[in-house]
């Protein structure tokens, strides 16, 4: 399903910043202008389990050896930002090279 570990801390970390940006963004203001808290019971639930299984990615990763310990720690505070993975996110895509070297070995 996913090529490699990198892909997987990619994809998890993009959808973990939009669960952030969905509580922030419609569910806080919801919860305190329309006096209707639910919302942020729901969409804090579901970000607490991508936020958990985006670190669970990130030491996996780091174990892995696909991430060096100091992208570990910029991708935990990155997951603390709004936009911080995304952000994350174009740093790896800039860094795929140099991160993954089966990418440079020629098939064929």
């Amino acid at each position: 399903m996913f090529k490699n570990a990198m892909s997987l801390l990619r994809i998890v970390g993009n959808v973990e910043a939009l669960s952030y940006l969905l509580l922030v963004l419609v569910a806080m203001p919801l919860k305190y202008w329309a006096d209707q808290p639910l919302m942020v019971t729901y969409v804090g639930m579901i970000h607490g389990v991508l936020f958990v299984s985006y670190a669970a990615v990130i030491a996996l990763t780091l174990v892995i050896r696909k991430l060096t310990f100091k992208q570990a720690v910029l991708a935990m505070i990155a997951s603390m930002l709004p936009f911080g993975p995304f952000v994350f996110d174009r740093y790896l895509k800039r860094q795929e090279p140099t991160l993954v070297p089966e990418a440079r070995v020629q098939k064929g």
